[in-house]
């Protein structure tokens, strides 16, 4: 009884431990975990409503989304779908939809603060179930001992019906050894008999999702009485000596051997390559079905069927190969808890055949794409963590697959920093029974596992007679008397310790700085056992407090007033119980008060000072030794940081020159030293000597990340970046949908400056935060930030699109702009594609190229510039934002009006004559319209390019060319012809062109005039060449030229017959009919005319003169008549020996008097090689403007060199003039 009892109580003492460590552990921090989904193929009845599971814990509880065919499905955005509270369960009405429109792939997601757990992929799909199809089923008659098969064939429904067959009363057919049905529902006879004839087999299936049954049309079968001789069997199914079959590994491995043949054939099963396993082996319907149930891979191999009878047997075999979807070897990857510094594994260990891949992922994020984090490694089946730190928590799914399935199973890595618990309730009262054996619990948690001790009394148990279990329970082999007695569990790790009677100072005195003649207060709280009485203690320096009533003990405070030198000190409290104590101590030091300031005369000394150690803080003080200095009326407190900026100095604090004291906040985890700075009207002194290094411990973050942007990589997630602000600490991001009422989801990220969050809605307002997390708790609170998920291609077109042609060029396209849940992103503008697609008019080719005019901004509207007049535009509009574009909206066209023609292309000038000349153009390329006609303009324009009288001629749309008649001869025209429409006339074509001329005229001095026609081609020779006698003239027209011909021009002066002979250079003269000197010929001219008729008779007159004065004298010396005239050029001719008087060597080169430079001489040359350029070196031939050469001239061209090698290349000799005019007489 007594056992029974000690049973009992232990059992009831098991179970409400239990109890209070889940409590426990329910409290603490904890990623989530998936407790309950819906199946992976998950079949509904279309008739109820769906709802598909998903249930998880976690601390905090987590929040739940899902995706929907791999995108985020928003519940909120379909009224048909409701998630239940507290719970990512969905519940689906389908009374207002059709259920097929909820067949889907689902995901379930389930996150908090340390984590994110995802469930398998669950896919819906409702139960069908069919009509057959209908038919006419037309008798069966057979003769008596032949095989048959009835085929059932029934609808495919979902999931596969169950078949039997059944007749008109709805009992099931007799089945034997003759008679079966096969797995696919078709019924085998062996051989039929006569009492087979009936006419209601009739196949049936039931659909067990739905509960319904659908039969199909009954057969009749008629048996002959003709029976028919006896045979070996054959098998029916499978056909052939030999199949295969593939089976998964733990499934049911079924095989079927139906034969024909009279009499009826026996069947008969073995496996060939060893035995069938008994335990798992079953044979039914008559042998013909072999069934192995939990397929394993030592089930492969051939097995063989035979069928006999006595007139023989048949054999089959079937080969039997075992796959394996994948499975767990030591099962799935196990939660993991680990403190910060410990190392850990997970292992995901699997096997399948084929072999299965294995991939990672973190918080449902491939692992690959994750956050990296240095204490992970991954190592193909294994995760090893390796020194881990706060904020690694996370969960971390394994998915396994091959052909055949996948594994999906989500482990947690929980990394927490807890100190020790004793859950064991206190003060309980054992009760044992001598001689028997004992427990008492020590139920404890802690991260990392903390180190049970025991203790009775104050004495740490250890070995015989006590046992002590892994999980902290005390044994007792054999209880005996001197065991009885108080037993205290202490728990024990780096963080603290945890006895199940503690008693602990929870706030202790703190160092404390104070000037004489004020009050100080130390404070020391305590938490204890409320069961056990509490004695307050304090002590200074050691000893027991003074006996002054200036010094006041409280429960929780020690307080002493009108502080004294002789008050300064170590002071300790101590917290008693009957059970334990704890302590703590803090140093009291006593300042004098400040001091009245002395007079200031020059700049400070240095101060010196002293740094006192505190908690969090230092007191740093001084004493100022410069009594015969300035007084000081500020100091500078400055700093240096040896761990992170060694060498710089920075302000900390300004303390006002009466102060000798400060109290400093400073940071942690900065290794400082301190320096003063004393400040007076004057200046700063030398900064005093650096105090000694005092290094402040970590502690909570003082400051949260800056820069916090959220932004989207992909349509579904939401980027989440920061900058970091310093080493070592760990971020905790939170986040939540902005327009969207629900909870933050908070995770925490070590290593890293970004989080990116999977299976957002796409370009979805979220509000974000991150805070700076370490060892020692949490930075402040941290500001919202704002950011958009991901963008997506925007899902519509723009409405209303239509067009406005405001002129011939431009038109203004208008459209309703996208609504902004429609662009998903950020809108950057509207695009609009137009493109030509003809012209109106017949003759115009069609144009295709598009152009894309963009609008930035939310616009409603734009103008199209640039169009071609009198043509079809199509256009449409897309949205486009930071993504790329959007669906194209409808495509409209607009046609523009008519406008101005373009240029016509080419105006040529031919059939040239005296007085007339013929026009011809082609029609403007751009006709921009229908073309109503052509304006032709043109007026003369003379030697100084002035413009005459304007001449106009309209002209029909038709026309091409047009003659104008009655023009001046020798007169040059400037043309300007442009085409007109209904809008009015375009941009004109011009064209210059000159009237034929008959006769060239030459301006020479008074020298004769030498002219020959160069050799044709080939060498053909030239011409001989032609005088002409000017006496003196300084003008002759040369008549009797053929037009296309080109002519050299020489001047030749004669003086006596003994003087050499002088000749002008050779001036190449072309003649072209079509194209003529630009300049106007001025000899026409009547004042021109009348101005040469007086020059000649005035040189009449003097050549009169000079023959009456040499038939008077006879010869005279040259020189002396060029000393008696003025025109040192004017040489007389002698008549009787034909020879020139004497020259000088010194005017050779001058011009010949009356020639002029025209302004313009530049003979164009158009289309032919031909010029006058080619028969001279000294440039272009020119003309005066009477159209004659003139005075200088060059020499021959190279060209001419080549072909008249003894002619110079220079400027014509006297030599060179005798020569050519003695080859010339």
């Amino acid at each position: 009884t007594a056992a029974w009892l000690e049973s009992v109580s232990q059992c009831m003492w098991s179970v409400m431990t239990a109890c209070v460590v889940n409590t426990a552990m329910e409290r603490l921090p904890q990623p989530p975990t998936i407790t309950h989904q819906s199946p992976k193929d998950y079949i509904i009845d279309p008739r109820e409503n769906i709802i598909i599971h998903c249930e998880a814990k976690g601390k905090p509880h987590p929040s739940f989304s899902w995706t929907r065919n791999g995108t985020h499905f928003d519940i909120d955005q379909d009224a048909n779908v409701i998630m239940r509270p507290h719970s990512g369960t969905l519940v689906v009405d389908i009374s207002r939809e059709k259920a097929d429109n909820y067949e889907a792939v689902y995901q379930c997601t389930a996150r908090n603060k340390h984590g994110t757990a995802v469930s398998h992929n669950i896919v819906v799909r409702q139960s069908r179930s069919p009509l057959w199809s209908k038919e006419k089923v037309k008798p069966i008659v057979v003769q008596e001992g032949v095989s048959l098969v009835l085929p059932c064939r029934p609808p495919a429904g979902l999931p596969p019906p169950i078949i039997f067959w059944m007749d008109n009363n709805f009992q099931r057919l007799p089945q034997s050894s003759r008679v079966s049905q096969s797995l696919n529902g078709d019924l085998y006879f062996s051989n039929v008999l006569r009492e087979d004839s009936r006419n209601d087999y009739i196949c049936y299936a039931r659909f067990p999702h739905t509960q319904t049954i659908q039969q199909k049309q009954p057969i009749t079968v008629k048996v002959l009485n003709h029976p028919v001789d006896e045979r070996r069997p054959t098998f029916l199914i499978p056909s052939g000596s030999s199949s295969s079959k593939v089976v998964l590994r733990g499934q049911v491995l079924e095989m079927e051997c139906i034969a024909e043949g009279l009499p009826t054939p026996e069947i008969s099963w073995t496996k060939m390559s060893g035995d069938l396993p008994a335990q798992r082996t079953s044979f039914l319907l008559y042998q013909k079905m072999l069934r192995i149930e939990k397929v394993s891979e030592s089930d492969a191999g051939d097995y063989r069927c035979t069928a006999r009878n006595r007139i023989g047997s048949v054999h089959h075999t079937i080969r039997v190969t075992v796959k394996a979807a994948p499975y767990w070897i030591s099962g799935a990857p196990r939660n993991l808890v680990l403190a910060p510094g410990e190392n850990g594994v997970l292992t995901c260990r699997a096997s399948g055949t084929p072999k299965p891949s294995i991939t990672w992922a973190m918080n449902g994020i491939p692992i690959e794409n994750s956050p990296k984090d240095l204490s992970r490694k991954v190592e193909d089946d294994t995760i090893i963590f390796t020194d881990i730190q706060t904020g690694s928590s996370a969960v971390y799914q394994c998915n396994v697959s091959n052909d055949y399935g996948y594994l999906l199973s989500n482990a947690f890595v929980n990394v927490l920093s807890e100190p020790p618990r004793v859950l064991t309730p206190a003060n309980k009262v054992y009760q044992v029974i001598k001689n028997h054996r004992a427990l008492i619990d020590c139920t404890f948690f802690g991260s990392p596992i903390p180190k049970i001790t025991w203790f009775k009394d104050a004495s740490a148990l250890d070995g015989d007679p006590y046992i002590l279990h892994d999980n902290g329970t005390l044994e007792f082999h054999t209880a005996q008397t001197p065991n009885g007695g108080k037993y205290t569990c202490v728990a024990r790790n780096f963080l603290s310790i945890y006895e199940n009677h503690p008693t602990r100072i929870v706030k202790q005195p703190e160092y404390e700085v104070v000037q004489r003649g004020r009050s100080v207060v130390f404070e020391c709280k305590v938490k204890h056992d409320p069961s056990l009485t509490l004695t307050a203690t304090w002590l200074k320096d050691d000893g027991e407090l003074p006996d002054d009533e200036r010094l006041v003990v409280d429960s929780d405070s020690l307080t002493i007033t009108d502080v004294t030198e002789n008050d300064a000190g170590m002071y300790t409290c101590i917290m008693n119980t009957s059970l334990d104590q704890d302590s703590a101590s803090a140093e009291l030091t006593v300042v004098e008060a400040t001091p009245t300031p002395a007079v200031v005369y020059d700049k400070p000394s240095g101060p010196s000072f002293q740094v006192c150690e505190c908690a969090v803080r230092s007191c740093l003080y001084w004493f100022n030794y410069a009594r015969y200095f300035l007084f000081s009326t500020e100091f500078l407190i400055q700093y240096e940081d040896a761990l992170h900026h060694r060498g710089h100095w920075h302000n900390l604090t300004e303390v006002p020159g009466t102060r000798t004291t400060a109290h400093l906040k400073l940071s942690p985890y900065v290794h400082y030293t301190f320096r003063v700075l004393a400040l007076n009207t004057v200046g700063f002194s030398r900064p005093s000597f650096p105090s000694r290094m005092y290094k402040t411990e970590a502690a909570a973050p003082d400051e949260n990340p800056t820069d916090v942007h959220g932004f989207g990589t992909e349509h579904d997630n939401l980027v989440i970046s920061w900058k970091s602000n310093g080493p070592g600490l760990c971020y905790r991001v939170m986040w939540r949908q902005k327009s969207v009422e629900s909870d933050w989801t908070t995770v925490t990220v070590a290593n890293n400056s970004r989080f990116v969050v999977s299976g957002t809605p796409t370009f979805a307002p979220y509000e974000l935060k991150v805070q700076a997390v370490n060892d020692h708790g949490v930075g402040p609170k941290p500001a919202v930030a704002h950011g958009y998920s991901g963008e997506d291609l925007p899902v519509a077109a723009p409405e209303n699109v239509q067009a406005v042609v405001l002129n011939s060029t431009l038109a203004e396209v208008h459209w309703d702009p996208v609504a902004h849940k429609l662009i998903r992103g950020y809108l950057k503008g509207y695009k609009v594609y137009y493109w030509k697609e003809r012209s109106l008019h017949k003759h115009n080719p069609h144009h295709m190229e598009k152009l894309i005019l963009t609008f930035s901004g939310n616009h409603s509207h734009g103008r199209l510039p640039g169009l071609h007049p009198f043509s079809l535009y199509s256009f449409n509009v897309r949205v486009y934002n930071g993504k790329g574009e959007g669906p194209v909206s409808r495509t409209q066209q607009f046609e523009t009006p008519e406008g101005v023609p373009g240029a016509p292309p080419s105006l040529i000038v031919t059939n040239s004559n005296l007085d007339t000349l013929t026009l011809k153009w082609s029609p403007p390329h751009d006709r921009n319209g229908h073309i109503t006609g052509y304006t032709l303009k043109y007026q003369p324009v003379n030697n100084s390019n002035e413009l005459g009288p304007v001449e106009e001629l309209a002209l029909l749309a038709n026309e091409t060319s047009v003659t104008l008649p009655n023009l001046k001869y020798s007169t040059r025209y400037k043309f300007y012809l442009n085409a007109k429409t209904v809008r009015g006339a375009g941009p004109a074509i011009s064209q210059e062109a000159v009237t034929i001329v008959d006769e060239v005229a030459f301006a020479p001095s008074n020298v004769p005039l030498f002219m020959n026609v160069p050799p044709p081609p080939a060498g053909e020779g030239e011409e001989e060449w032609q005088k002409e006698l000017v006496n003196g003239s300084q003008k002759v027209v040369l008549k009797g030229l053929k037009g296309g011909l080109s002519y050299r021009v020489r001047l030749v002066a004669r003086g006596h017959h003994d003087q050499p002979l002088h000749h002008s250079e050779d001036v190449p003269l072309l003649l072209w009919p079509a194209v003529a000197s630009r300049q106007v010929d001025i000899a026409t001219q009547g004042w021109f005319i009348g101005l040469m008729c007086a020059i000649a008779l005035l040189i009449l007159i003097l050549l009169i003169i000079c023959f009456i004065q040499r038939n008077k004298g006879g010869k005279y010396p040259v020189k002396e008549k060029e000393d008696a005239h003025t025109d040192p050029e004017f040489q007389p001719m002698k008549e009787e020996d034909c020879t020139f008087g004497e020259y000088s060597d010194n005017e050779d080169h001058k011009p010949l008097k009356g020639s002029r430079t025209p302004s313009n001489g530049t003979v164009k040359r158009d289309d032919s090689d031909d010029s006058l350029v080619d028969y001279g070196e000294g440039g272009d031939g020119q003309f005066n403007e009477d159209g004659s050469f003139i005075g200088q001239y060059s020499g021959k061209s190279g060209s001419r060199d080549t072909a008249e090698g003894h002619e110079s290349s220079g400027a014509p000799s006297p030599i060179n003039a005798m020569n050519s005019l003695n080859s010339f007489v």
